[in-house]
């Protein structure tokens, strides 16, 4: 997947034309091209730097929706939870879960509730739920803080890494004949007799303009739907009630097992997920309500404060800000309910499918869980909107790239055999000590995953900023290097990518000491 190669293919009419490069988009792009409908994806900036690269890195159907009675909604996510299972393998897997309790009345609540989510899951479903003794409780998770602690209820759901899926689903998407593009911002849609059929894009990278026209317009940009919805009418009410979640980066040694854990009530009425991930601890998180979404959000101090209270309390090893690696935020695109009044906490990640009178389709809401369903159900719309042949959805079980890797370590990039074997011999050694990663993968994923910019490497392509935010730093030159000899910029470039990459992951990524300066290493 090369940008050049890309960009030659904007010359002509498309079926489909995708606005937004993160879950729902490239789940989009995909379903669309798979069909055999010519597709053409552009993203303002890189693929899934916004919301689906910030997640609890969790595909589920949603224990606390059940406890809402959003049963179609839990029905319909741990079904889609299964197919990717069986489509990504080498992307997605299983993750057991234990909901410690501290009161009697716990067990056979959470105990009941989730076999009901093992009935919702049916032929899809995985490892069974059961109630554990305090002591097996203790067992399975060596840090639980087992004062009072009753037992607890483990159940199953699957954890994923969002940011190397969505470059999967790109890949995937390409494959498959779609035309995919980042850092191509649309400044316009164009308009032929009231109707929509097309965009002007900005090449950012190469400073040209393009109109590019198509039969169909999908509006995918999750929290940032509201501004493409303003380019067809300036005078539409806003859907969109962007909320924002942080999340923690710890050491291993404060989960060191394979077992998550859910805390089902936080002081708000949020769960916390304290889980195993890519060999560190991750733990999060909040609901901020935002008036204003941002690219880079920033996690509050008090919403830092937050999970790190709650995870002291579940927790023997207690953790401090010095002992956070990094923190990262993230915006859920939801939309706006009936009620004003009504918190961003309580609204149902269920999916919105709109058209405006000129014909743009917008498509908002949902979670990465869900993604290849919402991609259906648009392209379906759209179809009927483009007057296109109709063809049956193909990706439920549609494997994506790199389904059947078994190679260590490099499952999660799509590389071939023999590939993964010619970028160990061409870049030995490894790119920092902390970090999970060879010069081999971060060349190979320079070379194929069209990254523009340093964070695009560091933060997406390969996880280290919300990792090790330090450790990503120190290895910045290192990558700036290797992407100014593998696509020929200028050491004036690499100066500006290190200039910026470090403010970034210093303001962003990096927890200070709550105002007192940034924590020690």
């Amino acid at each position: 997947m090369r940008r050049d190669e890309q960009l030659a293919r904007l010359n002509h009419t498309f079926d489909v034309l995708v606005i937004g490069g993160g879950a729902t988009g490239l789940g989009v792009a995909l379903d669309s091209a798979s069909r055999g409908y010519s597709t053409l994806l552009v993203e303002a900036r890189d693929f899934a730097q916004g919301t689906s690269s910030r997640s609890t890195k969790l595909v589920h159907g949603g224990v606390r929706y059940l406890e809402r009675g959003d049963i179609k909604l839990v029905h319909e996510a741990l079904h889609e939870r299964g197919r990717l299972i069986r489509n990504a393998p080498h992307l997605v897997h299983e993750l057991r879960f234990l909901i410690p309790t501290y009161h009697a009345w716990q067990l056979p609540y959470y105990g009941i509730g989730l076999k009901m989510y093992d009935l919702l899951a049916g032929r899809l479903g995985l490892s069974r739920s059961t109630i554990v003794t305090a002591g097996g409780a203790a067992r399975l998770i060596p840090t639980i803080n087992t004062d009072g602690l009753k037992g607890g209820v483990i159940y199953s759901d699957a954890q994923f890494n969002d940011s190397r899926l969505a470059l999967i689903l790109a890949r995937t998407a390409v494959q498959q004949g779609a035309t995919i593009l980042n850092d191509a911002p649309v400044r316009d849609l164009l308009k032929d007799g009231g109707r929509v059929v097309g965009a002007v894009i900005d090449d950012t990278v190469n400073g040209e303009r393009h109109e590019v026209y198509a039969h169909a317009v999908v509006n995918a940009t999750g929290v940032f739907a509201d501004e493409i919805r303003r380019m067809d009418d300036p005078a539409v009410k806003p859907m969109m009630a962007p909320s924002q979640g942080v999340h923690l980066v710890l050491d291993r040694s404060f989960l060191p097992s394979d077992t998550g854990i859910l805390i089902p009530k936080t002081d708000d009425g949020r769960v916390i997920f304290i889980i195993p991930w890519q060999g560190h601890t991750l733990a999060g998180t909040t609901d901020t309500e935002l008036a204003d979404p941002e690219l880079e959000p920033k996690a509050h101090e008090d919403e830092i404060d937050f999970i790190l209270a709650h995870v002291d309390r579940f927790l023997t090893r207690k953790p401090s800000r010095s002992d956070v690696r990094a923190v990262f935020a993230g915006l859920r695109p939801l939309v706006r309910p009936l009620a004003d009044d009504e918190s961003t906490a309580a609204l149902s990640r269920d999916h919105t499918l709109m058209e405006s009178p000129s014909g743009l389709v917008t498509i908002a809401g949902g979670k990465w869980t869900t993604y290849r369903r919402m991609a259906e159900d648009t392209v379906n719309h759209v179809a009927g909107v483009a007057a296109l042949p109709r063809r049956e959805c193909l990706t439920a079980d549609l494997p994506l790239l790199g389904a059947t890797s078994r190679i260590p370590r490099w499952m999660e990039f799509g590389a071939s055999a023999d590939e993964a074997a010619e970028y160990e011999a061409k870049y030995p050694g490894i790119l920092h000590p902390r970090l999970p990663y060879s010069l081999a993968m971060t060349a190979y994923v320079i070379e194929n995953e069209m990254p523009v910019q340093l964070d695009d490497v560091l933060a997406r392509r390969l996880r280290a900023l919300i990792l090790d935010a330090e450790a990503a730093i120190d290895a910045a030159p290192t990558v700036a290097a290797l992407m100014a000899r593998l696509q020929n910029h200028d050491d004036a470039w690499v100066a500006r990518q290190l200039e910026s990459f470090t403010a970034l992951a210093r303001e962003h990524y990096v927890v200070g000491d709550g105002g007192r300066g940034m924590r020690a290493i």
